[in-house]
C-alpha cells in the first residue's frame, strides 16, 4: 500500500480547514484568531523555510484567495470569515493551489447549496431568487440585491467553510 507524504503546508490546510468547520457548525462563525493566526503562521513558515521569495509566494497566495471570495462578500452573498478562510489556506497553499482550491470550493458549494436547498423545501424559491438576481443585475448592473442578501433572505444559510474544506481535500487529493 502506498504511503501519502503530507507536507506541513497540506497539513495546516487540513487542520486549519477543520477548525474552522467545527466553529462554523457550531457558532456560524470563523474567529478572526483562526484565519488570521493561521495566515500569519504561513507566512513565518514561508519566509523560515524560503526566505524573501517564501513570504512573497504565502502572500501571493493569500491575495488570490482573499480576491476570488471578496467580490461574493460585497455582493452579500458570503461571510466574511469565509472570504478570510480561503485567504489563510492560500497562504499555506500558494497563488496557483489558492485559484484551485476555490474552483473546488465554488462546485463543493454548488453541489450543498442545492443538497440544502432541496432537503429543506427552498429549492424552487431559490431558483427563483437566482433568476430574480440575474434580471436585478441585467438592468441595475452588478450589485447587491438587498432583499436577497446573507444579512435579509429568509432561506437556509450554509456554514460555507464546509465546502471550503471539501474543496482543499479535493485540491490536495488530485494535486
Amino acid at each position: 500500500m502506498a504511503s501519502v507524504a503530507w507536507s506541513s503546508p497540506d497539513v495546516a490546510v487540513l487542520v486549519t480547514s477543520l477548525a474552522a468547520c467545527v466553529t462554523d457548525l457550531m457558532s456560524r462563525r470563523i474567529p478572526n484568531v483562526l484565519t488570521f493566526g493561521a495566515s500569519g503562521a504561513a507566512l513565518v513558515f514561508w519566509t523560515w523555510t524560503a526566505g524573501l521569495s517564501g513570504f512573497g509566494l504565502g502572500l501571493a497566495g493569500w491575495v488570490v484567495g482573499c480576491a476570488l471570495f471578496l467580490p461574493w462578500f460585497i455582493l452579500g452573498g458570503m461571510g466574511a470569515g469565509d472570504v478570510k478562510l480561503l485567504a489563510a489556506l492560500g497562504a499555506w497553499l500558494g497563488p496557483r493551489d489558492a485559484l484551485w482550491l476555490a474552483l473546488c470550493a465554488g462546485l463543493a458549494g454548488g453541489v450543498f447549496g442545492v443538497a440544502v436547498s432541496l432537503v429543506t423545501g427552498y429549492f424552487r424559491e431559490s431558483v427563483s431568487n437566482l433568476w430574480g438576481l440575474l434580471m436585478f443585475w441585467r438592468v441595475a448592473g452588478v450589485q447587491p440585491l438587498p432583499e436577497l442578501t446573507l444579512a435579509s433572505a429568509r432561506g437556509p444559510r450554509l456554514p460555507y467553510a464546509i465546502p471550503i474544506t471539501v474543496g482543499a481535500v479535493t485540491m490536495l487529493w488530485l494535486r
